[in-house]
């Protein structure tokens, strides 16, 4: 089995984990607040995560010569950028629908390869540029733009496109230095969920009770959407390059778009099915393009 094929294997579970975790995401917040539930599936992940540390990657780590302050700096980093793209994310549905909130989440598809190649000069394969086109006009048909109005959830949820933009280019850059998926999986949710929880416990009325009133929804956004599907993105991106996998990772989009149609009855038209359509389409068009053109995506 090639190392291509499990990353695309890898990276689209890894969407459909996040595309139907905006279900339980959606209706998780009747008895708490945002940033509790962002805290809580985040602190859910790491826990998740944390035995497998221990007995694959620990006895590795404390072997390591390098240098500590480095690897916990971009740790903290990637903490930063996963807390900010999942609370602007977790915020906005209180203000706009589970469709929306998941197509404007992956505009990271686009900010992506900017990202890529202006900061650390990352060559974009001319396949995808075409796949990101389509990803935005499929995104545009999934969602509910047609009244020309743009709701403050979906203005929060871009916000939060830019820091899982960052989130995806440096996880691949940090992958360079410290190729440790487990690790960068399990603590980076640790870091996120600190960040979270601050302003959770200032601001929201926390209890036992009230989360337990929770727990479907936060298992499975904290154990299945955040720790193995972070996990799963971390693998992903060990053998591709971040433009080609956020091309894929928009596929969460889609998911979320037929979950909530199937879940919530949220309304799947003619034009919706189009976009996910073309979105499909985008994610075979770049991946078959550079084969056909001889070339294979990889870590350039």
């Amino acid at each position: 089995m090639s190392k291509n094929f499990i990353a695309l294997t890898c990276a689209i579970t890894c969407s459909f984990l996040w595309g139907t975790a905006f279900i339980a995401q959606d209706t998780g917040m009747d008895y708490i607040g945002p940033w509790t539930f962002s805290a809580a599936r985040l602190l859910l992940g790491f826990f998740a995560l944390l035995p497998f540390f221990f007995i694959f990657e620990f006895k590795k780590i404390i072997k390591i010569k390098s240098n500590f302050k480095i690897i916990l700096a971009n740790m903290f980093l990637l903490g930063f950028f996963l807390a900010g793209g999942n609370i602007f994310q977790q915020i906005s549905l209180l203000y706009t629908d589970v469709a929306n909130s998941a197509v404007f989440t992956v505009l990271y598809v686009v900010i992506v390869p900017v990202l890529a190649y202006f900061l650390f000069s990352k060559k974009i394969h001319k396949s995808v540029w075409p796949a990101v086109i389509m990803c935005l006009l499929g995104g545009l048909l999934l969602s509910e733009l047609n009244n020309y109005r743009v709701r403050l959830g979906d203005s929060l949820v871009v916000i939060g496109a830019f820091f899982w933009a960052l989130h995806i280019v440096y996880v691949s850059k940090f992958l360079k230095i410290f190729n440790y998926p487990i690790t960068i999986a399990a603590f980076q949710c640790l870091i996120a969920a600190m960040f979270s929880a601050l302003p959770a416990i200032s601001i929201e009325f926390i209890s036992f009770k009230l989360l337990s009133l929770e727990a479907g929804e936060l298992l499975y956004a904290g154990v299945l959407s955040s720790g193995l599907a972070f996990l799963l993105q971390i693998i992903a991106l060990q053998h591709l390059s971040p433009a080609p996998a956020a091309i894929i990772f928009s596929l969460e989009g889609v998911f979320a778009s037929v979950a909530a149609w199937i879940l919530l009855d949220q309304y799947l038209n003619e034009f919706k099915v189009l976009g996910i359509i073309i979105i499909l389409s985008a994610v075979i068009f770049s991946q078959l393009a550079p084969i056909y053109g001889k070339k294979i995506y990889g870590r350039n």
